[in-house]
């Protein structure tokens, strides 16, 4: 594994143990503080699954490179809204519609930015999106995570869809897979609020 990528691998590996249900169980059992733990039940617990760090490191060694957006554009990756909310923001979104229904790591159907505060944008995190009409009777899963939705498409054109959403660029402290991240924003001209909600509890 190149340096880049094992290093990539450890850092997701810590973002991804703090969203994971036993680590959160972990946790929120903890002694106070000042009081003595017990860090090799934590540790075990905070382990991510070998599968899904994998699959993880493999999706940010396919989308690396679209850290330049004329690189996403060139791929066939369109500009779309830049979302927002109170809970936080998923930034501006880039679509590729050929890549709907996609559950390859490597090629999810969204990329998410923010303004870099220099003119341009820089990637945080990446999407796959699923209709609702290719999913059939089944909710999409991926890195062991269910698919949130279904819900409205984001644009005109867009299909009612499920969709999973990874921070592989810009650590969420809500969790690796969490649907916003209370540290991304969007222009205040380009927020858009109104298309973002579900029917069906976010899996973080």
């Amino acid at each position: 594994m190149p340096v880049r990528l094992a290093r990539t691998a450890l850092t997701l590996a810590t973002s991804l143990a703090l969203s994971l249900p036993a680590a959160s169980s972990a946790l929120a059992t903890a002694p106070a503080h000042g009081h003595p733990v017990d860090r090799g039940a934590h540790t075990r617990a905070a382990s991510p699954d070998p599968g899904t760090l994998l699959g993880l490191t493999k999706a940010y060694g396919a989308t690396m490179k679209y850290r330049s957006v004329p690189r996403a554009l060139a791929d066939g990756y369109e500009e779309h809204l830049c979302m927002a909310r109170d809970e936080g923001g998923m930034g501006f979104h880039y679509f590729n519609e050929a890549l709907f229904g996609s559950l390859d790591p490597a090629k999810p159907a969204g990329l998410l930015y923010e303004d870099d505060g220099r003119g341009g944008r820089r990637l945080v995190g990446v999407e796959w999106v699923v209709p609702v009409d290719a999913a059939g009777s089944t909710r999409p899963r991926l890195f062991g995570q269910d698919f949130q939705g279904p819900m409205d498409g984001h644009y005109p054109g867009m299909p009612r869809h499920y969709d999973l959403h990874a921070w592989l660029y810009k650590q969420n402290p809500k969790g690796t897979f969490a649907q916003w991240n209370p540290r991304v924003t969007c222009p205040a001209a380009t927020a858009s609020t109104s298309t973002a909600s579900t029917t069906s509890t976010s899996h973080t």
